[in-house]
């Protein structure tokens, strides 16, 4: 098996599947499989013997054999505008149905604009990816990434095909560029849509630290930040007198904020994380200035929220009062999967 290499730009925010926030607003045809499907959470799978009274049963989108004049097309709104800095166009098990050739196009539209859908102001869009081929769904082919030049941000995307065919994932990796909030607005500092991203994390063995800042609540256990268990921890479990446990180990993530700004309000959500949340989680900050967070070296951590016991398939709701912050650091204790943070806040107005 031949293992795709991956792009830098994989590191960066997914803007584009359903959990993000993005959603189809129209397609030209789906008619084996819906538009909706390209933009899901989940890895494509396929069932052999699984058909629908349209034909074979497939886990993307899948538009019928073009008899007419034309090409199809859909319109893709993003979670929130953003610089696109590359695709993943996944062909998974299509194999002789994929789309043999595709473009992207891009374009800032108004909630107005949308009202008009399908119907669209041609100058608007902008060639971002121009017509490239694809190929066919085979483990070693499936993957074709796809960097993109542009600093422009968007709000929209048009994905082309030619002139018809399959496409099982559609990835959209950029940078989130939201509108600064009100100074006295609170707002979720953190959250994707507001620019946030995870700059680095110990262990994310089922699950990236990525997810947890995803809008919306987690619909099943992958949707989370989750962690192998330690090898290290003990042999038999002992409880310290506050009640948490006697562990040396933990697992940590470092995120980005996308606005600076002085922490409020804290939610630590392990919903679905029924018999494998963390014990504990603890909350540091740090201002950083213009600088990045390096991970070879030691930033000065500040505690916002203290350790504190954490409980199954539950927000855990947090006051706090923090200083001016640009970075988080999540530490859990020892191991195990949180579903959401949400870091609530005020943006500060002399920074941002």
């Amino acid at each position: 098996m031949i293992e795709s290499i991956k792009p830098g730009f994989v590191q960066l925010s997914e803007l584009g599947s359903t959990s993000a926030g993005g959603k189809v607003l129209f397609a030209t045809d789906d008619f084996f499989a819906a538009c909706e499907n390209m933009i899901s959470d989940t890895d494509p799978i396929f069932i052999a013997d699984k058909y629908t009274e349209f034909g074979k049963w497939m886990d993307g989108w899948e538009t019928r054999r073009k008899r007419v004049a034309g090409h199809d097309w859909c319109i893709l709104k993003l979670a929130t505008k953003c610089v696109i800095r590359g695709f993943l166009v996944d062909t998974a098990f299509f194999t002789g149905n994929y789309a043999p050739k595709y473009s992207i196009q891009a374009a800032c539209l108004s909630s107005e604009d949308e009202v008009s859908m399908p119907e669209r102001i041609e100058y608007k869009w902008e060639e971002i990816v121009p017509i490239t081929a694809l190929q066919p769904g085979y483990e070693e082919t499936r993957h074709n990434f796809q960097k993109v030049l542009s600093d422009e941000a968007w709000t929209h995307i048009r994905v082309n095909i030619f002139p018809d065919g399959g496409i099982a994932r559609l990835r959209v990796f950029g940078e989130a560029k939201p509108e600064t909030p009100a100074y006295n607005e609170i707002v979720d500092l953190v959250s994707v849509v507001n620019g946030g991203y995870c700059v680095g994390f110990s262990n994310a063995h089922y699950g990236h630290p990525s997810n947890m800042i995803k809008p919306g609540k987690s619909k099943i256990m992958a949707d989370g930040w989750e962690t192998a268990r330690r090898l290290d921890r003990p042999t038999v479990i002992e409880v310290n007198a506050d009640g948490t446990l006697n562990v040396q180990g933990e697992e940590w993530a470092v995120f980005k904020l996308g606005f600076i700004g002085r922490i409020k309000k804290v939610c630590i959500d392990t919903t679905q994380f029924k018999g494998n949340f963390p014990d504990t989680v603890k909350i540091e900050g740090v201002y950083l200035g213009n600088a990045s967070w390096p991970e070879s070296k030691d930033a000065l951590w500040r505690l916002i929220i203290k350790p504190s016991k954490l409980t199954a398939n539950k927000e855990h709701w947090y006051s706090c009062d923090s200083d001016v912050t640009s970075h988080i650091k999540v530490t859990m204790a020892p191991d195990g999967g949180i579903s959401r943070i949400r870091i609530f806040g005020v943006v500060d107005s002399i920074i941002n």
